[in-house]
This record gives C-alpha cells, sequence and structure tokens, in this order.
C-alpha cells in the first residue's frame, strides 16, 4: 500500500496491520473528480521488480493482465484469481505498448524487432507493421485497434537510440509519425506527421477523436486531440492539455471521455473539456495505464519498477 497522501500531513496516516497507511491516495482539483473516486479505495502494489514498467493489457476471458518490463526483455502475467505473476513471453523483442483487438488477440509494439505484432490464438505472431515506404519503423511504442479493426500506433526513437531497451541503430525513416495499419490491405500509412516524439494515444469512446502524447524536447509534456473524420482522416491537432508533473506517456479513457493519463506523480485525471479533476497519487512515475476487472473498474498502474491497480467507481470504455 501506499505512504503518501495529496493533501494529508503526517499526522494524519495511520497504521493498520503493520502497514503504513496514506489517508487519501487521491489529490481533488475539481469537484467532479469526487464521483470518480471512492477515499476509502487504496492503490495497491501487486508486484514488482521490473526495470521499466509499460503497457497493460487486460483479458477478461483470462482475468489477467500481461504488461511490459522493456529493459529485462519480457512480458509478464498477472493472474487476477490468484495474485500470481508469471513471465508471459521472454525474450519478447523488447515490447512497449500492449492492447487487444476485438477478436481478443494481444496486439504489441516490438523495439527490439522495430514492429507491431499480433499474437494469435494458437500463439503464433502475425506482423501487423515493420516499414513504411520500404524503410524500418524507428521502435513502435504504443498502440490501439479501432472498431473497423485498423492499427493505430506511435513510433518515436527510444528503441533505437540505445541498447538499453532496443538495440542500437540510426533511423531510416529520419522522423517519428503516427500510423494507421488498413485491416484489409496492411498498408501502412502517416496520420500525423508534425509530433516530435508522438508516444501515447487513445481513441475516446465514440472514436471522433485521438489523443496523442507528446514526450519530445520540442512538444514534451503535451496532450493532443484530433477530429477523426468518417475515412479516418484526421483535423486539428490541438493543444489539450500539458503535464505539470513529469511528462505524459500512456493513457486510457473512460466511458464517459475522461482521460486517465500517467505522469511524474501518478495518474493526472481530465475531463473532455480538458479541465484537470485529480490525481492517483503512485510513488514512482507511472508509464502506462489500463482498466480492467470484470467490471472494467479497476485501473492498472505501471509505474517504473512496479505494477499497481486501484478499484474506482468508473468505468473503462468499451470495445465498440
Amino acid at each position: 500500500m501506499l505512504a503518501r497522501s495529496g493533501r494529508s500531513s503526517p499526522s494524519s496516516r495511520e497504521t493498520r496491520e503493520g502497514k503504513t497507511m496514506a489517508a487519501s491516495d487521491f489529490e481533488v482539483l475539481d469537484d467532479r473528480f469526487k464521483p470518480c473516486i471512492k477515499a476509502s479505495a487504496q492503490v495497491e502494489k501487486l508486484y514488482d521488480g521490473c526495470r521499466w514498467a509499460e503497457g497493460p493489457a487486460y483479458f477478461p476471458a483470462f482475468r489477467s493482465l500481461i504488461w511490459s518490463d522493456i529493459p529485462n526483455d519480457r512480458l509478464l502475467r498477472w493472474d487476477e484469481t490468484s495474485g500470481v505473476t508469471g513471465v508471459f513471453r521472454h525474450p519478447a523483442g523488447y515490447t512497449n505498448g500492449n492492447t487487444i483487438d476485438r477478436q481478443g488477440r494481444l496486439v504489441s509494439c516490438e523495439h527490439g524487432h522495430r514492429r507491431v505484432t499480433r499474437t494469435e490464438h494458437d500463439g503464433a505472431l502475425t506482423v501487423i507493421a515493420d516499414r513504411y515506404q520500404g524503410k524500418r519503423l524507428n521502435s513502435p511504442n504504443d498502440v490501439v485497434v479501432r472498431a473497423d479493426g485498423s492499427v493505430w500506433f506511435t513510433d518515436p526513437p527510444y528503441g533505437i537510440e540505445s541498447d538499453y531497451e532496443g538495440h542500437l541503430a540510426e533511423s531510416e525513416i529520419g522522423a517519428s509519425h503516427v500510423y494507421r495499419a488498413d485491416p484489409e490491405s496492411g498498408k501502412v500509412r502517416v496520420v500525423v506527421d508534425d509530433g516530435d516524439s508522438p508516444n501515447g494515444l487513445a481513441f475516446s469512446p465514440d472514436e471522433s477523436r485521438l489523443y496523442v502524447s507528446d514526450t519530445g524536447p520540442g512538444r514534451r509534456g503535451q496532450l493532443r486531440v484530433f477530429e477523426v473524420g468518417a475515412s479516418g482522416k484526421l483535423t486539428g491537432g490541438d493543444l489539450f492539455a500539458t503535464c505539470t508533473r513529469g511528462t505524459f506517456d500512456g493513457f486510457r479513457v473512460d466511458m464517459a471521455g475522461r482521460i486517465w493519463t500517467s505522469a511524474g506523480d501518478g495518474v493526472h485525471c481530465y475531463d473532455p473539456d480538458g479541465t484537470f479533476l485529480g490525481k492517483v497519487l503512485v510513488p514512482e512515475p507511472v508509464a502506462n495505464v489500463a482498466f480492467g476487472g470484470p467490471k472494467r473498474n479497476r485501473l492498472f498502474i505501471c509505474a517504473t519498477t512496479a505494477l499497481y491497480a486501484v478499484l474506482l467507481p468508473v468505468n473503462g470504455a468499451k470495445l465498440v
């Protein structure tokens, strides 16, 4: 359990069963955040021992969460029914972001192999994208699947900047973009070409908006919003929010369209109108989140060395 609070002093903490508990693991910045949390709920540490935890994806059929430990080149699996964590895949191509598609298959961004893959139900790997106009991708980072089956992913250079999270190499494309892979033809096209190092991405519940975070020096800490046309063409790209602590990385959206995003001091929650509503406080910088559990109201948090979770009175957006 956590031993910190957003607005409480050390005197407001108590000891229960030998553990130091925080009076609250939340910080309310706007009253609209109050119905999104339960003051009695606590952030739980489910597993530690990672070098850089990333890319959580929840599988309802198996009541389990899969996430990446990038520098250790492994995918881990936490079983919700037993609380046991084991290795799902090793080596794992220095996998970063993960999601599930409408058929319940794992879709992953592999830094090491510089590609986006899908794990079929029989365990076989299918390559969704590894090149653009004949050139190798940089190191795909995060991924989402739209209702039409198209796969959208970001491609900053972090996996080729050193051997820590991939393999040191030169960028063949020479830029970092957001891409869309067509579900029928497999054709890969650029949908955002003016980013610095686009990182996390997620659609609004009705898929009329696409949010993209950027962690490059030119746009560091920015979360942008694009309007999605009927053909999938993006317009806009306005600044939606700027991170107040650390930088935005990965994020997910709830049923009401609120954005729950990683930050330096926990998870920050934003209303669809851009208002900063509040925080879920975590003792390590957060990289990514995912909604899961039978009711999609458990927020799983990948934060540097550990996996955390907190139960909320809101539900993550459904796959449409």
